[in-house]
């Protein structure tokens, strides 16, 4: 595994795996603070988009079709939840519960082996524009992170963070006119100045220094703004300006329709 990405995501899904060892298929009904999906929820999620991750890295015909029958499920009305239940349903034998679980964590040290045998920027195929293979792994990082975020909640728990999160927090920064784009909004500059503390104590900065434009704290509290799974109101970070203050309005990192950050209290640990 030559990438430190592909390192980082296999960190990733062992700190949620190892909270879930022993779980039964009580605990995997859990109704989580995220659009009442269950922890089964989250871990179909995830699963099967790694396993379209994998696709996609043997062959973009395979990731096509795989995408092929998440459009006509959308297109049917289904919302995630939905599509992947019968996505299970249809084509894995009707996968549920702890045998769910067992499978997810099965297959994500395989597509770990995949991807640190490719090459970090061959193109691969996904639900929008081609992504490097290192950028694709990021986003499956960035994904269990954040929808991990839910379940160490609903089951009242603290992660272990890592170091590792720099990749998800670099995305953060990154997407900061995505955001605004996305939304039909020209991105204000200049860019906001970042200054983060790592879970080690590093200290990490991204754009200009400036002393009336910037977001300042915790890597962490930065990360879960960024992947909409706190409200702004309810971190310690300190954002001034007011080009700052509409990003982390409304930051997202992660592709898709412009969503809402959660009400200000409705996410936290149980």
């Amino acid at each position: 595994m030559a990438m430190q990405e592909v390192k980082d995501f296999l960190e990733e899904c062992d700190a949620l795996a190892t909270l879930l060892d022993g779980a039964d298929d009580s605990t995997l009904a859990i109704v989580t603070q995220f659009k009442d999906w269950t922890i089964e929820d989250v871990i179909a999620h995830l699963h099967m988009w790694n396993v379209a991750a994998g696709a996609t890295l043997s062959s973009r015909e395979e990731f096509q079709t795989f995408f092929a029958f998440v459009m006509k499920r959308m297109g049917a009305g289904d919302g995630h939840r939905e599509l992947q239940r019968a996505w299970f349903d249809e084509l894995h034998g009707g996968l549920k519960g702890r045998a769910l679980l067992d499978a997810w964590r099965a297959y994500y040290p395989q597509l770990t082996e995949q991807y640190g045998a490719a090459d970090p920027d061959a193109r691969v195929a996904w639900a929008g524009p081609d992504m490097s293979v290192r950028a694709k792994i990021v986003a499956r990082q960035m994904e269990c992170w954040a929808h991990g975020q839910e379940v160490f909640d609903a089951l009242g728990a603290t992660r272990t963070e890592g170091d590792r999160i720099k990749n998800i927090i670099e995305l953060g920064v990154r997407t900061y006119g995505w955001t605004f784009r996305n939304r039909g909004e020209e991105p204000p500059a200049p860019k906001p100045f970042v200054q983060l503390t790592a879970p080690s104590g590093a200290q990490w900065e991204w754009n200009e220094a400036q002393a009336d434009n910037f977001v300042k704290g915790s890597a962490v509290e930065f990360g879960q703004v960024v992947t909409q799974t706190r409200n702004i109101a309810d971190t310690h970070l300190k954002v001034i300006g007011e080009n700052a203050l509409r990003w982390m309005a409304m930051a997202q990192c992660f592709a898709g329709a412009p969503e809402d950050p959660p009400a200000k209290g409705s996410r936290f640990r149980a």
